[in-house]
């Protein structure tokens, strides 16, 4: 009787076995080499930022999850619009993203690209990390990835080639390359300039030849890529829009690991937007400004706008804020504004 317990104990054991086997692999059936795509690379603080991530993800794993990074989106052949496709189909595994660049396939994140939305850093920290923030995040997973931490790529500001803008009307015909994304476009043509669309790649090469006259991006951006160098003498700092980075993971990828891990990913993706947040504002917070003074050292002409000038671009390019507010979501663009409204200076 002993014994035939034991044996029927011994089968239901091995049943159970064999039915918890396969998940208990397919968990534990890890990628020697996972891939993270990135816009722009280590130099600048969105790369450092992807580098801070895989690095603490591969310390705090003991290297069960070992990340290899692709800046220049070189998953995708250089396309920065086609990455958040790739990530949700899977050629790429995770991704330090610009809002910016996920926007025509997630049209909720235009709303960081209105303009003049964010007057301030305060503005911007209090959309990410509160409820709107949350419930952008809900909407990436319904799109398919696992949204993990916010970081930044900072406030853009524009230079050019030929003359200070201090008014919408300095804008008049100027050759602008801008990302690929319709609201750019709109912004742009509203201020009467000529936006051209145009990858970074490609964008470096045509600003040396004038082929376009200027551009736009964080000031990180235009001292890592040293743009004073391709006649960019001159920039002016109008803070009108700022560029949200995001944190994820393609969902079968995070499926496919422990609960344990997951959590380990998820921390370090918080702990490493943080840092990159820092680094990406480091240089313009200060009250010295030691960023804009090594700007002006190589002989750029650095125009600060009044809060009058300032108030012309807002006037000039609210329509374009009006059209799109249907196109983002009403009740969003309302809840961002009574956000900011109410936000801690």
């Amino acid at each position: 009787m002993k014994l035939r317990t034991f044996l029927a104990s011994a089968v239901a054991a091995a049943a159970t076995l064999a039915f918890t086997a396969p998940a208990a692999i397919a968990q534990t059936a890890y990628k020697s080499e996972y891939r993270m795509s990135l816009v722009l690379g280590t130099a600048f603080p969105w790369g450092k930022g992807g580098e801070l991530w895989a690095n603490k993800v591969r310390e705090r794993t003991n290297g069960r999850i070992n990340i290899k990074l692709y800046p220049g989106v070189s998953l995708i052949q250089g396309d920065q619009t086609r990455e958040f496709s790739a990530l949700r189909q899977g050629v790429i595994d995770m991704a330090v993203g610009s809002t910016i660049n996920w926007s025509p396939q997630v049209k909720q994140l235009n709303l960081f690209s209105l303009p003049f939305l964010m007057p301030d850093y305060a503005a911007a920290d209090a959309l990410t990390q509160g409820d709107v923030g949350k419930s952008l995040f809900q909407t990436l997973e319904k799109a398919g990835v696992v949204p993990l931490a916010w970081g930044e790529n900072g406030y853009r500001e524009i230079s050019n080639s030929k003359k200070a803008i201090k008014s919408p009307e300095d804008l008049k015909g100027m050759k602008i390359r801008v990302v690929g994304s319709p609201l750019f476009l709109d912004t742009f043509t509203a201020l009467g300039a000529n936006p051209t669309q145009m990858s970074w790649a490609d964008a470096q090469p045509a600003m040396a030849s004038s082929a376009v006259d200027g551009q736009e991006n964080p000031l990180s951006v235009y001292m890592a890529a040293k743009l004073y160098t391709v006649a960019q003498k001159h920039l002016t700092l109008w803070g009108y829009m700022n560029d949200p980075l995001i944190f994820v993971v393609n969902k079968d990828i995070w499926n496919s690991w422990t609960p344990a891990d997951r959590e380990i990913v998820k921390q370090a993706a918080i702990d490493a937007g943080k840092e990159q947040i820092a680094i990406a504002r480091k240089g313009v917070i200060e009250a010295d400004k030691p960023l804009l003074k090594e700007i002006a050292s190589h002989g750029v002409t650095v125009t600060q706008l009044t809060p009058a000038e300032r108030e012309a671009f807002v006037k000039a390019t609210r329509p374009v804020v009006e059209k799109w507010k249907g196109q983002i979501g009403a009740d969003l663009v309302a809840a961002a504004e009574k956000t900011i409204a109410a936000r801690k200076k």
